[in-house]
């Protein structure tokens, strides 16, 4: 019963199709490297600053007074003062205008950078 199967034959196009699409892909250039070069300084850069933020978190957390409680919210206002982050109007100010010089200098960089590799 197993001897008499009858034998698969491909159509009659296969052969043809699967050479042609063979070819196509021999003759593609190949894929684009990875800009490790230009990726490399902004990672290392990410990582500094997640561990900046990772100590600064660790220094927040030794620095509070060893209570079981969870602090009240009268206090978060005289601890941010003693961080220097509480300093009225003028203080938000400066931190307004240097956060949107920042993001203008980088978005100018960027373009100027894509501009550059056309």
């Amino acid at each position: 019963m197993l001897s008499s199967e009858d034998e698969i034959l491909p159509s009659s196009g296969f052969a043809v199709a699967v050479m042609d699409a063979v070819r196509r892909e021999a003759a593609a250039p190949p894929p684009i490297p990875f800009p490790w070069k230009r990726a490399l300084p902004g990672m290392i850069v990410g990582c500094l600053v997640f561990l900046l933020a990772l100590i600064a978190v660790v220094a927040v957390v030794v620095y509070l007074p060893k209570t079981s409680t969870i602090p009240q919210v009268s206090t978060i206002p005289t601890s941010l003062g003693q961080l220097g982050l509480n300093g009225g109007i003028e203080s938000a100010t400066k931190w307004t205008v240097s956060a949107l010089l920042v993001a203008f200098i980088s978005v100018k960089l960027s373009m100027r950078l894509a501009v550059g590799r056309s």
